[in-house]
């Protein structure tokens, strides 16, 4: 999926949040078993458990972000979270989404801020090329054509 030029962040996060709260539930059901059975069945709910920490997990860290969108502001002419910004990575103009794990998820074409790319480009000006590391001993460079924020925070 590429991104969407209408695209509200906020609403594409809270949709992540309630499937996530749905799976949540899901799994919490499962886990409310008793527990009886051999060790086997008892391993199961063990590893329910975790996951059921893994989500609440994304569950708290998409709230943060979610808070952390609707107070972003955008700086025009830098990259930054939340900015859908077109780069040029060799081969021709590329739309992506700066933005979160979640995003990406969601289907949405995402660099997230924390990858190679993300960092490169997060605070970098529009017009500038600057380069990553993909993999350690390779280095590419990415052009910064545009940044805007086109996926408007919902108030």
């Amino acid at each position: 999926m590429t991104v969407p030029a209408t695209l509200d962040r906020v609403s594409l996060m809270s949709e992540r949040l309630t499937l996530l709260r749905t799976e949540r539930d899901e799994l919490l059901r499962e886990t409310l078993l008793e527990p009886n059975g051999d060790l086997a069945d008892r391993a199961t709910n063990v590893e329910a458990t975790i996951r059921l920490g893994l989500i609440d997990e994304r569950i708290a860290a998409l709230e943060v972000e979610i808070a952390d969108c609707r107070r972003h502001r955008h700086t025009d002419g830098i990259v930054s979270v939340g900015d859908v910004v077109t780069l040029d990575l060799g081969d021709g103009d590329e739309t992506y989404l700066v933005g979160s794990v979640e995003e990406a998820a969601a289907g949405i074409d995402t660099i997230t801020p924390l990858s190679a790319l993300g960092r490169a480009i997060v605070g970098a000006q529009v017009g500038t090329t600057v380069s990553y590391q993909p993999r350690p001993g390779v280095t590419l460079p990415v052009e910064i054509r545009a940044a805007g924020e086109l996926l408007a925070p919902s108030a």
